[in-house]
């Protein structure tokens, strides 16, 4: 039995709350909302097969010398790099097979740690404590965004910063004309008010910056 169904409801994945309601359904998945967190989630029995997965972002090409998608990656790099400290260091999540997102921080002198659990999958750097950790494009792929969010504010430092990007939940109407859903691997989308409750859960300082990043300060 599906550990986030109760009593043939659904359960959030991110908070846990049982108040969750249908939001949308189109011609291959259903989503539905929590009303405690605002997570709009993708119940497990639509989530693609591993294998199929990884078979989809295989096609991903992001060349860490692509200068378009290096300056994609630098409406994250940007604002966390303002607010760090010579001689930080982190770890960018859910890197996939390379880390344009490291050579960015690199080229201003801080270290990043590489991890993503299958291209490289080093379960000692989970283990470990950062002063910044960067999530880019990787919470949208979320199936247990409760307990993920909780291995990412355990590595952090107080004081230390966490940077995700993902696009954001804007309403229903715009959900159901939202390119984002039609990709099958994105199972989890967070809202600004998602955002805001995990600030307040991880007594975190919660900053929006631009349309799809936002920056934690775990105090």
């Amino acid at each position: 039995m599906d550990d986030y169904l109760m009593a043939d409801r659904l359960v959030c994945r991110l908070c846990g709350a049982d108040e969750v309601t249908f939001f949308h359904a189109d011609d291959t998945r259903e989503y539905y909302r929590c009303r405690e967190c605002k997570l709009v989630f993708v119940p497990q029995q639509f989530w693609l097969s591993a294998k199929k997965e990884k078979a989809e972002y295989d096609l991903h090409q992001n060349s860490e010398d692509d200068s378009g998608y290096r300056k994609f990656l630098s409406r994250l790099s940007g604002p966390v790099i303002s607010r760090l400290n010579a001689g930080a260091h982190g770890l960018d999540f859910g890197c996939g097979p390379g880390s344009p997102l490291a050579k960015l921080f690199a080229e201003q002198g801080f270290s990043v740690e590489l991890y993503d659990p299958l291209y490289r999958n080093e379960p000692s750097l989970l283990e470990k404590q950062y002063d910044f950790i960067c999530a880019t494009e990787v919470a949208e792929h979320f199936k247990e965004p409760g307990k993920e969010f909780q291995s990412l504010f355990g590595m952090l430092k107080h004081g230390g910063l966490l940077g995700i990007m993902t696009k954001r939940v804007l309403g229903l109407q715009a959900f159901r004309n939202w390119h984002y859903i039609r990709d099958s691997t994105h199972v989890s989308f967070f809202s600004e008010e998602t955002f805001d409750y995990l600030a307040n859960q991880y007594n975190a300082e919660l900053s929006v910056e631009g349309n799809d990043v936002v920056l934690f300060n775990r105090q």
